[in-house]
């Protein structure tokens, strides 16, 4: 008895797992077409009822065999069952030792910052999305963390810019909303050299389009609440590690802090998942389309897509260098259903996005319908308006599923619907200012 008391008394709770024990996918990965994988993928081969869905496991607490003799799950801010399913399938996807689900895709960004202490800092890409520039600049800066934007399409400049204190290299390829791309193999290179951590925020693809491990990455991000779950009906963040290491860093955070992935919402994403690659083609061919169209609209001054490259002999030719787009696609395997474009006039770009009937005017993309905004009004209001690298007229478009006839049909007739209003109110203010330069000539005239 005085023995079994002592090993109650001396057990290292602190150096129990955090998580539950799962395959690591690093050096297995998912195998096949990543079509048949996501939904032949089998969560439950231990349940004996062979459920055709995972079963959402809507819980707080899981029954111990004894007092110390522990089970797999005891807590669900600490593991569940539906989320351990989740977090393999993610895994899986992109050769990960182990992924970790979050309740958004900010929470999964907090979580990284966690690896770093006061004095580190982290060199970060200067086109991110709005919520990452605030995290890092407003929150991490209050922990002593530094920050540094710098263009990391450049190698040479993420070089220079690379001090002692830097400890992460954080950048989005495609970049949010700007469509830059940065060699993510030859910047893995410079940072690894430097033993520091390349942290890729992914979201823009999905690992159905890239997995930014096997082209250098230590960790991958992905807000789940886009592609992944993909019906803007629930909110996700990932974290995919490359090394056992990391992953226990993750998961020891998110245990501690408590911003796991609720069962419900992991089960939505699960279901996402399976339509995934359906999705995602879909959109693509439908974003092609569109980008092409812009591309030739006169209003058009510019279209951003990693997918459509400018012919350099052709004046006026719009879209990204062919040498962007070419890197681009030595990455991943398709150009993604993001599109931004600019009409040289913040009004006419207010005026597009509110005369389109079939895109919804919303932040976030990657939902199975098409959506629009402007990034310097909404999704990356939160950068101050002297460090935003983004042309105020920018319009942001997410592609959806619809018919790409019908989504073409709408951007022409808000083209059309928004010049009229435009020249409305140019000539009235035009016709302002000639009654007001004339009343000016007048009271001078009056005046002499």
């Amino acid at each position: 008895d005085q023995n079994e008391e002592d090993h109650l008394l001396n057990i290292d709770y602190n150096s129990l797992p955090t998580y539950p024990i799962r395959p690591s996918y690093r050096d297995n990965p998912a195998k096949g077409n990543i079509d048949t994988h996501l939904v032949s993928f089998d969560p439950c081969q231990d349940d004996p009822y062979r459920p055709a869905s995972m079963p959402i496991y809507q819980t707080a607490t899981f029954a111990m065999h004894s007092i110390e003799k522990f089970g797999p799950y005891d807590y669900t801010r600490s593991g569940n069952p539906t989320r351990t399913a989740l977090e393999q399938l993610v895994a899986s996807l992109e050769g990960a030792h182990a992924a970790f689900a979050f309740n958004s895709g900010m929470a999964a960004i907090t979580a990284v910052t966690r690896l770093l202490k006061t004095g580190d800092e982290i060199l970060c890409g200067d086109d991110i999305y709005g919520g990452a520039f605030r995290l890092f600049s407003k929150i991490s800066a209050r922990q002593g963390i530094s920050v540094k934007f710098v263009d990391c399409t450049t190698i040479q400049t993420v070089e220079e810019a690379m001090t002692d204190k830097t400890r992460i290299v954080y950048v989005e390829t495609p970049s949010n909303p700007l469509m830059r791309i940065i060699d993510l193999r030859k910047l893995a290179e410079v940072v690894h050299a430097k033993n520091m951590l390349l942290v890729v925020d992914a979201t823009m693809m999905s690992p159905y389009l890239m997995t930014a491990l096997r082209l250098g990455a230590d960790v991958v991000i992905h807000s789940g609440t886009k592609f992944l779950a993909g019906h803007s009906d629930t909110m996700a963040g990932f974290v995919c590690c490359l090394t056992e290491e990391l992953a226990r860093e993750i998961a020891f955070v998110q245990n501690a802090e408590g911003t796991a992935l609720a069962p419900f919402d992991s089960w939505l994403t699960l279901r996402g998942l399976k339509t995934l690659a359906l999705r995602q083609e879909k959109q693509q061919a439908n974003a092609l389309k569109v980008a092409k169209f812009l591309a030739e609209h006169p209003l058009v001054t510019a279209v951003h897509y990693p997918g459509l490259a400018r012919d350099p002999h052709e004046e006026g030719s719009k879209g990204l260098s062919p040498a962007a787009a070419a890197l681009h696609m030595s990455q991943c395997k398709g150009g993604g259903s993001v599109v931004s474009f600019e009409t040289g006039s913040v009004l006419l770009s207010r005026r597009v996005c509110d005369a389109t009937k079939l895109f919804k005017i919303t932040v976030s993309f990657g939902s199975c319908n098409s959506l629009i905004e402007m990034p310097c009004v909404l999704s990356h209001a939160s950068i101050p308006k002297e460090m935003r690298s983004l042309p105020e007229d920018l319009v942001r478009l997410s592609i959806g599923v619809e018919s790409p006839e019908d989504l073409l049909a709408d951007l022409a007739q808000a083209m059309k619907a928004s010049l009229e209003i435009y020249q409305k109110v140019k000539s009235a203010e035009i016709a302002e200012i000639a009654v007001q330069r004339s009343a000016s000539r007048l009271l001078s005239n009056r005046s002499g």
